[in-house]
């Protein structure tokens, strides 16, 4: 197994769980970015990942990560993008919670974290404008060809954010009925 690959996934699945604010859903932007940047996958493969981690229970970004490592480098891989993953955020987030109780009612932390919330929900926007770039083939011929070319999928997404919108309904589900709608239809 070569080394140079197992410390390259590590490196780079370290450097987003370390520069990725809010959380595995946010964090899925500045992956999709660095494993395309370092040509290991397309944003379409991207985009299959992504749905792969959703469709399983827990956190994505372990899942993503384990899929790339795995891609490139069997298990070995797998074990250590996720500890890329997971290892260094973990460390600094206990090294954090130490500090964060005594400045957690700081107006200066308040202040950072009211700018940083609306960097999150870009970065969610953002992930979620890429991978509707990719599932409506808008790269063909626009979004107007690719909203209409893909109507179905327009359909399930919109049904999908109603039902997150307005319901209490568990993701999982609707991942689930998703998984089983394209294996009947579109088998």
């Amino acid at each position: 197994m070569n080394g140079k690959i197992l410390w390259e996934l590590f490196v780079v699945f370290s450097r987003v769980a370390l520069f990725s604010w809010g959380g595995g859903p946010a964090s899925m932007g500045l992956m999709q970015r660095e494993v395309v940047a370092a040509g290991w996958t397309t944003p379409e493969e991207f985009a299959d990942a992504l749905a792969l981690g959703n469709a399983l229970p827990g956190p994505i970004s372990p899942q993503v990560s384990a899929y790339f490592g795995y891609k490139l480098a069997g298990l070995p891989g797998a074990i250590s993008a996720v500890t890329g993953t997971v290892l260094p955020a973990t460390l600094l987030m206990l090294v954090m919670i130490v500090f964060f109780f005594g400045i957690k009612d700081s107006p200066a932390v308040g202040s950072m974290l009211k700018a940083v919330r609306p960097v999150i929900i870009g970065l969610l926007l953002w992930t979620a404008y890429t991978m509707a770039f990719t599932v409506f083939n808008a790269s063909t011929g626009g979004w107007g060809a690719g909203l209409l070319g893909n109507w179905d999928k327009v359909i399930i997404a919109l049904a999908a954010f109603a039902l997150l919108a307005l319901t209490e309904v568990n993701p999982a589900w609707l991942v689930l009925a998703a998984a089983v709608f394209g294996y009947v239809v579109y088998r």
